[in-house]
């Protein structure tokens, strides 16, 4: 086959491939003279698109390079006719430069490619829009609102979930940890006693020379006997949850019960001890349930009470229940306290130190303009009546000074001028160690000399 010949059917071939590969883009066909005075076709895309204008230039590329090719490598070209059109040009390796050919197939997949991820993934963001919506409108409906501010169980609901997905321990797994945390435990406690002599915590080094071990050997030994602490804790946060449960509505969260009974936890994993032959939870039962109640008298009053007042009256309110179960109706007082077996007068006492302190800047009525302090009488006299009070003292003190001694000591002890307390004339003839006859008599005579004009002028302007 002669020269012009391959050029023509390389020529061709690539106008086929370029035609199959842009068919999308309606290529427009141009007759175009080769040096050899033959006629040849060239794929031309529209000017519109620069994409296929760059395509229209690699297609006259490769045709000049076709025109060039020596009749070896045109040969090798006519070879791949059998081979399919779109995979021509990628065949034809063995001609360097008719690779400008095949390549001009490569972009216009890509491009059709890059298009429908890029589509794909548009499609794709719109679709996650709504569902990001969807996820923010549910959070925002899982807000409560309540009495104190905004308040979300999200949190709670969060942490039941972690806690729920950890696996109970079996004994012979926490007799396991028990003697890791004790070794803990002895630890800790060389590191006490080098900081009490020292004046410093011990660093690792200083730590691994008071038991005389190499520094990787112990620190493996201390990572073990931390993460069994940390294990037998975690394993039992469940039983926290149900043991705080029971202590709700008592003047803590739920929350902060819950982070109180796990301090007790904690303490219960230190002081547990495995050769006793019970179970862990047992033990912490108790721990967790004292550290909740301790908290609870610490934290839920603004005015703290003792311990042993706050546990009788949880007792007296327990009392308070069965005692209504039992009659069908409140109990009163003389029933409580015959049960509690205390006198009334300590029930009492005990019943106004539970009451709790009201604020008085509480809000007062539907529009919350007033407050409960606006409605509160004051104790505080006033100044006006403390001076008129003042000058009625004085007064008396002279109108009475008029009187002999016994008339006017019987006059203070008969009306409570002194004490406030009135005494009878019984117990001023004792006094006086007179009859009450007696005593009656000088209260008379006295009076009677206090009826005077003289006297009793200045006291009647008071009773005006």
């Amino acid at each position: 086959m002669s020269p012009a010949a391959a050029s023509k059917t390389t020529t061709s071939k690539a106008t086929s491939a370029k035609a199959s590969a842009s068919k999308a883009a309606k290529p427009e066909i141009l007759m175009v003279a080769n040096a050899s005075g033959e006629t040849i076709t060239v794929a031309k895309a529209k000017p519109k698109a620069s994409r296929s204008k760059a395509k229209a230039e690699d297609d006259t590329t490769a045709t000049e390079a076709a025109n060039k090719v020596t009749p070896t490598k045109a040969k090798a070209a006519a070879k791949t006719k059998a081979a399919p059109k779109a995979k021509a040009a990628a065949k034809t390796k063995a001609a360097p430069k008719t690779k400008a050919a095949a390549k001009t197939a490569a972009p216009a997949n890509l491009d059709v490619a890059a298009d429908q991820l890029l589509a794909a993934a548009a499609n794709k963001a719109a679709d996650a829009k709504p569902a990001e919506k969807d996820a923010k409108a549910k959070a925002l409906a899982s807000i409560k609102v309540g009495p104190k501010g905004v308040y979300t169980e999200d949190s709670i609901r969060v942490y039941l979930q972690e806690i729920g997905r950890i696996r109970l321990l079996r004994p012979d797994e926490e007799i396991e940890l028990a003697r890791k945390i004790a070794d803990l435990l002895q630890l800790e406690e060389l590191a006490a006693q080098f900081e009490t002599d020292h004046g410093h915590y011990p660093d690792t080094k200083e730590w691994a020379a008071l038991v005389d071990m190499p520094l990787i050997k112990f620190r493996r030994r201390l990572m073990l006997g931390r993460r069994a602490k940390e294990k037998m804790v975690q394993s039992n946060l469940r039983l926290v949850v149900s043991i705080a449960k029971k202590y709700m509505n008592r003047g803590l969260s739920f929350q902060d019960l819950i982070q109180e009974g796990s301090l007790g936890l904690i303490r219960a994993a230190e002081k547990f001890d495995h050769e006793k032959g019970y179970k862990f939870s047992t033990y912490a039962t108790w721990w967790i349930r004292q550290a909740i109640t301790r908290a609870i008298a610490d934290q839920s009053r603004t005015i703290r009470l003792p311990v042993h007042l706050y546990e009788t009256i949880s007792r007296i309110k327990k009392t308070t229940k069965t005692l209504s179960q039992e009659f069908g109706r409140k109990p009163t007082e003389e029933e409580i306290a015959e049960s509690m077996e205390m006198t009334i007068e300590k029930l009492r006492f005990i019943a106004k130190s539970a009451q709790l302190p009201i604020s008085l800047e509480t809000p007062i009525g539907k529009e919350e303009d007033s407050r409960l302090g606006d409605f509160i009488e004051a104790d505080i006299e006033n100044p006006e009546q403390d001076v008129a009070k003042n000058l009625l003292r004085e007064d008396l003190e002279g109108v009475l000074a008029t009187l002999s001694p016994r008339e006017r000591d019987v006059l203070r002890l008969r009306y409570g001028l002194d004490d406030g307390r009135m005494k009878t004339l019984e117990e001023i003839g004792q006094i006086f160690d007179v009859t009450r006859e007696r005593i009656r008599q000088i209260e008379a005579k006295a009076l009677r000399k206090l009826r005077h004009p003289n006297r009793n002028g200045v006291l009647k302007e008071y009773i005006k």
